[in-house]
């Protein structure tokens, strides 16, 4: 089996692969984790990641910037079904649009858009920076042995709004809910880092290694 995280200018690349590597060493699963700006190898792969760091406009300029690789992610997302997630900036481009330093269009993969992360008490610093505490939504798989409380790391100035509450999968709360995880279908995302989550990012990531969708 082959894991693809997308090279595409914007994203935690070794550290997203480091914490792949030790969720397959420690799950005893045969995975190969590849970094690849590389439409075809994404193609040919089996799960497919896409990290993002940065603004909204700036990372999907990135990726429309990667001949063919939207494309590509079409047909092995949408057509092929095989597994996605993605993280940070790569969750949020999974949306129909984001509003950061104008509009500009997503994948449209979730309905919803990008707004600016606006919490009701003012004293709260922007961006949203630190550890927060899960609220799950959801029994999805992904979230197979978390439990509501547990921490993940954030770092974001926008959150994605979303229009089916049930691809919710967990949230966290920032001045009012903020979605930290989404899915539907063969795909999932994180707002949070969890290749800087510790047990609780390692847990997600070996849930989307042996997510069969």
């Amino acid at each position: 089996m082959e894991l693809t995280i997308i090279d595409y200018g914007s994203g935690n690349l070794r550290s997203a692969a480091k914490a792949f590597e030790r969720a397959v060493r420690e799950a005893g699963l045969s995975t190969e984790i590849v970094v690849t700006s590389d439409p075809e190898r994404v193609l040919k792969s089996d799960r497919i990641v896409l990290p993002g760091v940065g603004a909204f406009k700036a990372c999907k300029a990135g990726l429309d910037g990667v001949s063919g690789m939207v494309d590509v992610l079409k047909e092995a997302v949408l057509d092929k079904g095989r597994p996605f997630l993605g993280i940070c900036v790569g969750m949020q481009l999974m949306a129909d649009r984001g509003i950061e330093h104008g509009t500009t269009d997503g994948l449209g993969w979730i309905s919803g858009e990008v707004v600016k992360l606006e919490p009701k008490d003012k004293d709260l610093k922007i961006p949203h920076m630190g550890w927060n505490e899960l609220d799950l939504c959801s029994d999805h798989v992904l979230l197979k042995g978390l439990k509501n409380g547990q921490h993940a790391y954030f770092v974001h100035s926008y959150q994605m709004t979303v229009a089916d509450p049930s691809q919710i999968l967990a949230t966290v709360d920032y001045g009012g809910p903020v979605t930290s995880i989404i899915g539907r279908d063969n795909m999932v995302g994180t707002q949070f880092h969890p290749e800087k989550s510790q047990e609780t990012g390692l847990q997600l990531l070996t849930n989307f290694l042996k997510w069969a969708p």
